[in-house]
Order: C-alpha cells, then sequence, then structure tokens
C-alpha cells in the first residue's frame, strides 16, 4: 500500500489537483474563526455548551465548529445542500423542471443556477432568523449575547452570512471542478475532522486523570475499527442485475450478445435520511431551548413529553430508526426511477433474462430495490444508534459513529477513487491488488 501510494508523486496533475484542493481547505477553515460582528464570543460560547443535543448542535457539527464561533462560515455548507434537496423534490412534481433534468449538461447547468439561488434566499431567510434569536437570546448568567441588537445587526449579520454561504459554495465548485472529490463533501469532511484531535484529546486527558478505564478504551478502539469496516463494506456494496443485449453498436463495431449488469447499492440514499431524522427530532429541544424553565416546570405534560424525546430514551431511538426507514423509502424514490431505468434498456434493446422487457422490468426492479433499500436502511440505523447507547449505557466521553463517521468514511472513499483513476489511467498500480476501490456513486 505505502508503494502505492508513492506513484502519486509521479503525476504532476494529479498533485496540482491534490494541493488546490489542500489551499481551499486552508482558506475554509481560516474563515471559520472570522468572526460575525455584533456577538459576544464568551456568552455565546457558553450558550452552545448547553445547546449540544439541539438543531444547532447538530448544525454545529455541519459546519466545523463555526457555529459556535458565530464566524462567517456560520450557516456552513447547509443552505447549498437544502437547496440541492428542494431542487430534486421539485423535479418530481415540476414538468419543467423534469425537462431539464434530462437535456443533459445544459439542464444540469441551469438546475445548478437555481440551486445558487434558492441557496442565497435560504441563507438570507435563515441569516435573519438567526440574528432575530440571538437578539432574544442570554447566556447561561443572563448576559446579553449581541452587543447591539436592533435592525442594523440583523441586516449586517443577514448579509454577513449569506456572502459566507455563498463563498463556501464557490469554494466547493472549485474544488469539484479543478481538485480532488467533491468539493461540498470535503468541506463537510473537513469541519468533522477538525473537532476530532480535541474530542480524543479530551478522551485522553480523562485517561490520564482516572476517569475513564484503559481497559474499555481499547475496547473502543477496537469496536470502532470494526465499525468502519463494517461502513466500508456496505457503501461499497452493490446488488448487480444482469443485463442482456442481443446486438450493440459502438462506434465502426457490431458487438453479439453482450452481457453487463446494473449496479444497485444497498445504500442509495447516503447520509440524507439521518440528516432529515435528526433534525425533525432535535426540533422539539431547539424550541424548548428559547422557553423559560419557570414556564416549562408548569406545564408538565409537555416537559415529560421533551424529556422522552431525549438521545438517551428508548422512545427517542424507536422513533429515529423509523423515520431513518422512511426517509431512506422516500429519497430512493426520489432519486431512482425503475421504470425509467426500464424504458432505457428498452429503447437501446437491452433485457433482463427472464423478464420481459418494459413494464415488467420496471416492477422487478423496483421489487429488489425495495429490499436492499430495508437492508441498507437498518445498517444505517444501526450506525446512527450507536452513539446513544454508547453514550447513555457506558459513558463515552466522545462523540461516536452516527452521521459524522458516514460521511467521513464515504468521503475518503470518494477521494480515494478518483486518486486511484488518476493512477490506473496513468498505467499504475492503484491502491488494492484486485478489482478497483468503488466510491458512493
Amino acid at each position: 500500500m505505502i508503494n502505492r501510494f508513492q506513484n502519486i508523486p509521479k503525476i504532476p496533475e494529479l498533485n496540482k489537483r491534490l494541493l488546490f484542493t489542500l489551499m481551499m481547505l486552508i482558506v475554509y477553515r481560516i474563515g471559520v474563526h472570522i468572526p460575525t460582528p455584533g456577538i459576544d464570543a464568551d456568552a455565546l460560547s457558553e450558550y452552545f455548551k448547553m445547546a449540544g443535543g439541539t438543531i444547532f448542535g447538530f448544525f454545529n457539527m455541519f459546519s466545523g465548529g463555526a457555529l459556535e464561533r458565530f464566524s462567517v462560515f456560520a450557516l456552513g455548507i447547509m443552505p447549498y445542500i437544502s437547496s440541492s434537496i428542494i431542487m430534486q423534490l421539485l423535479t418530481v412534481v415540476s414538468p419543467t423542471l423534469a425537462r431539464l433534468q434530462k437535456e443533459g449538461e445544459l439542464g444540469r447547468k441551469k438546475i445548478t443556477q437555481y440551486t445558487r439561488y434558492g441557496t442565497v434566499i435560504i441563507s438570507l431567510i435563515q441569516g435573519f432568523g438567526i440574528a432575530y434569536g440571538l437578539e432574544h437570546t442570554t447566556g447561561p448568567v443572563g448576559q446579553s449575547i449581541v452587543t447591539n441588537p436592533g435592525w442594523s445587526f440583523r441586516i449586517l449579520t443577514a448579509l454577513t452570512l449569506t456572502s459566507g454561504t455563498a463563498f463556501i459554495m464557490w469554494l466547493g465548485e472549485q474544488m469539484t471542478e479543478r481538485g480532488i472529490g467533491n468539493g461540498i463533501s470535503m468541506i463537510i469532511f473537513a469541519g468533522i475532522v477538525a473537532r476530532m484531535p480535541a474530542a480524543l484529546g479530551n478522551t485522553f486527558n480523562l485517561l490520564k486523570t482516572g476517569e475513564l478505564n484503559l481497559f474499555l478504551l481499547l475496547a473502543l478502539l477496537i469496536f470502532m475499527f470494526f465499525v468502519v469496516a463494517a461502513i466500508i463494506f456496505m457503501e461499497t456494496s452493490q446488488r448487480k442485475i444482469p443485463i442482456q443485449y442481443p446486438q450493440r453498436v459502438v462506434g465502426n463495431k457490431i458487438y453479439s450478445n453482450q452481457t453487463t449488469h446494473l449496479p444497485l447499492k444497498v445504500n442509495s440514499a447516503g447520509v440524507i435520511p439521518p440528516i432529515f431524522a435528526s433534525s425533525i427530532l432535535m426540533f422539539p429541544a431547539t424550541v424548548a431551548s428559547f422557553i423559560p424553565k419557570e414556564t416549562l416546570n408548569k406545564m408538565p405534560v409537555l416537559n415529560t413529553i421533551l424529556q422522552s424525546l431525549g438521545p438517551d430514551n428508548l422512545l427517542y431511538n424507536i422513533i429515529f430508526v423509523g423515520l431513518i426507514i422512511f426517509f431512506a423509502y422516500f429519497y430512493t424514490a426520489i432519486v431512482f426511477n425503475p421504470q425509467d431505468v426500464a424504458e432505457n434498456l428498452k429503447k437501446y434493446g437491452g433485457y433482463i433474462p427472464g423478464i420481459r422487457p418494459g413494464p415488467k422490468t420496471g416492477e422487478y426492479i423496483d421489487k429488489i430495490l425495495g429490499r436492499i433499500t430495508l437492508g441498507g436502511a437498518i445498517y444505517v440505523s444501526i450506525i446512527c444508534v450507536l452513539p446513544n447507547i454508547l453514550i447513555s449505557k457506558f459513558n463515552v466521553p466522545f462523540y461516536f459513529g452516527g452521521t459524522a463517521l458516514l460521511i467521513v468514511v464515504g468521503v475518503a472513499l470518494d477521494t480515494l477513487a478518483q486518486i486511484e483513476t488518476f493512477l490506473l489511467s496513468r498505467s499504475y498500480e492503484g491502491f488494492t491488488k484486485k478489482g478497483r476501490i468503488r466510491s458512493r456513486r
């Protein structure tokens, strides 16, 4: 493996792409530490220590800690992701967008342009909302988080955060075009990885003070190794449906009786289901964080419901798993249409042996996709519920597993797959002796 990594410097184009990606990530991490004007940083930091179980703590993880610092990149890339998901949903209900999606590169550029406009609109709305919320929020000891509240603060904050998100979106697109890997995914990856050293350092400090058992730490590290191996296995797993072509014309050549396959990913929805499920379940805790404790104590029913929706509660985990399975099927149905695949196969003369071309092929593909989607949803549920079990039952002092680990491993696989493509295209050995590394897509 080390010898294969030594082949990377021998490809000038790959070196330039890796260096460009690294420089863009450094620019992003510098921007995370540039504060937005008008905020008491100490009061905000104390507030976020209490907001770990709310949606703010969830978004703070994706922004790489930018939200708790309230930097110019506080919104992170989440508005762009939200805009992309909304556009994908609209392509299902809007005939105009559906036609654009089928027009090839020109249509995709138009949809990307609409996604950018949506990102700016969502960022402005979130910027105003956060600014207004901070004006009416106090720190743990009652100090004001905003130094000079008013419309000037709201407008300045909304414009600053929107500009920061637009700049991150540009960085991501530049990395995708001129660097290695998917730029948006790399930004999220960098934000999560940047917080890991501090979490590990805190863990080893607990080990030194005797608050953490050495045997438990070693057991967790071994367990984590097997969890990462399981994620790699599942993220690269495919169900291959055999496809037969009686005759194909490629250029000036005619190929007869060609056999290929249609790969269906076990986890087609990726990390979208746990992101949606977490956001929905964290919404009640987020609303409760703005309600004074005296008011909550006067409403015992509401207080009981909020406590039952805590991450360490059985009801929370049951609802969490149910939402993940629901969104896995929902999002897979949006991004993959079996009937369109069946029509394309019929158009080019392809068929599945033993299955009639056309609607019957679509039904067969849909049946198989439904089965493997259930397996993928259960796998994602297990990975995402692991942190709650470890924290509540074994008192693990750092965040383990879950959506963050899925993103880190998935982005690493995508990046290694692209690097291996460069190596193989220049007649160098890849990272594996047999076969190739498969990315998530």
